[in-house]
């Protein structure tokens, strides 16, 4: 596979998932941290300046420091699409000057990224995102040198090995006797159509699954670093799972990001020769960068088993803005159960009509959809709401104030609004419990109501 994969190829993979993503955010980004958005990013810049100070620039790295107007909101994700293309297209037209091309480009894309992480809040904090952050920062200085290479090895290492310790370090029960899988095809935020008939098979089938995702996050890790056949064979491995993974849950870019890291298991590094002055620059940047994402990576596993050294606190608090060496590892808990919201609205509080969101759980007649590679984010955050209360969910209040108010904006992250003419007068969201169906019982789910989640509330 070397010969048909390789860094150039490789790199056009990756700035191809910043375009993804950027693109995603961008056809929702207004509804959700615009000025009249769930969560505004002006009023969140405003607070975390009032209570960090001087300090704040430091802590929320952000080209939105600048403005964080709509107008500039929506150029954020433009101007960071468009990075995206360059980085593609600029070894096909540009093959002479396409390094330092690329490499820039990529550079805006990084920038931008954490600059929308950083004001996105809830809705730009998942592990993808700051995954696709620490990938980009190696795309900066990727080549086909042994240390370079091995930096994205160590990328791909980390993110299956971590995602499989912190299965064993949280005690989980159901990881612990092989059931996770019995649940996670019907509670994960976004089952695809065949996670609905996966979790029909039998419990001896969800049992040799669970065993076989430890086996590849934890053992098989360790093989990438072995000769070339065996690191192969790891490789497929890990290729095989993603791709399991990819066909049952709606995982947003997640999986494609981490198959290309893996194909980077078929690259053999080069030895060329570099002349003087830059062949030592060459070594002193890669020197530098695998001893800093060293030291970095080796504090976070340190903190993920409990092991506290003198300044690695510190070593955190100082790498963590940048959010370009983190911790990963998802599902440390397998949820058992799924509950839902639905939100609802009334115009004489005895009348209530549903909204319907576009992906998540609602309808009991309509299929699971597929939706992977864009993230319908807010539909991501009800399912996180769903597992806690309004209280602990702060945008959830905002999300309710914008429906009350028929925000355009928020509106338009819905399917369907039971209110086109006016928003109605009173809001409120029932939690139900969801289930699949089974085999010979009619459409996808079935649910039982579990009570209120949100209390009726109007304007006055």
């Amino acid at each position: 596979m070397e010969r048909r994969v390789n860094i150039r190829t490789l790199l056009q993979l990756l700035a191809s998932v910043y375009l993804i993503a950027f693109i995603s955010w961008g056809v929702q980004g207004q509804g959700l941290i615009g000025s009249h958005g769930i969560l505004p990013a002006a009023d969140f810049l405003a607070a975390v300046h009032r209570q960090l100070g001087s300090s704040v620039y430091r802590n929320c790295p952000t080209v939105f420091w600048l403005s964080s107007s709509d107008g500039a909101l929506r150029a954020g994700w433009i101007l960071g699409a468009l990075c995206s293309l360059a980085a593609i297209l600029a070894p096909i037209f540009a093959p002479s000057r396409s390094k330092p091309v690329t490499r820039a480009a990529f550079a805006g894309c990084l920038i931008l990224w954490l600059s929308l992480c950083v004001v996105g809040q809830d809705f730009l904090s998942f592990q993808w995102d700051v995954l696709l952050l620490e990938a980009g920062f190696l795309a900066l200085f990727a080549d086909d040198s042994p240390v370079r290479i091995w930096l994205f090895r160590w990328l791909i290492f980390r993110l299956m090995f971590y995602s499989g310790a912190v299965k064993l370090l949280s005690h989980d029960p159901n990881w612990r006797n092989l059931t996770a899988l019995h649940y996670h095809y019907e509670t994960q935020p976004l089952p695809t159509p065949l996670a609905w008939y996966m979790e029909q098979l039998p419990m001896w089938f969800q049992q040799f699954s669970t065993a076989f995702t430890f086996f590849a996050e934890l053992i098989v890790p360790f093989l990438f670093f072995a000769p070339k056949p065996i690191r192969r064979v790891a490789a497929w491995i890990v290729l095989a799972l993603q791709t399991l993974i990819l066909l049952t849950g709606n995982y947003t870019f997640f999986n494609l990001l981490a198959i290309i890291l893996t194909l980077f298991l078929f690259v053999e590094p080069k030895v060329a020769p570099m002349p003087g002055a830059r062949g030592r620059v060459h070594r002193v940047v890669s020197i530098a960068l695998a001893a800093f994402i060293g030291v970095v990576s080796g504090c976070v596993t340190l903190q993920m088993f409990s092991v506290d050294l003198p300044g690695e606190s510190a070593i955190l608090r100082a790498a963590e803005p940048l959010r370009i060496v983190n911790s990963y590892g998802l599902f440390a808990v397998m949820t058992t159960e799924r509950p839902e919201i639905v939100v609802e609205g009334s115009n004489d509080g005895a009348t209530w009509l549903a909204y319907e969101f576009p992906y998540k759980p609602g309808d009991l007649r309509r299929a699971p959809p597929i939706v992977a590679p864009h993230q319908p984010r807010l539909d991501w955050q009800m399912w996180f709401a769903a597992l806690g209360n309004y209280q602990s969910n702060r945008w959830f209040v905002g999300f309710m104030l914008r429906l009350l108010q028929g925000e355009p904006s928020v509106l338009r992250l819905l399917q369907y609004n039971p209110f086109p003419k006016a928003p109605p007068k009173y809001i409120r969201a029932r939690a139900y419990q969801y289930h699949f169906t089974k085999f010979g019982e009619p459409g996808w789910w079935k649910r039982e109501e579990r009570g209120m989640y949100f209390p009726a509330v109007s304007l006055k």
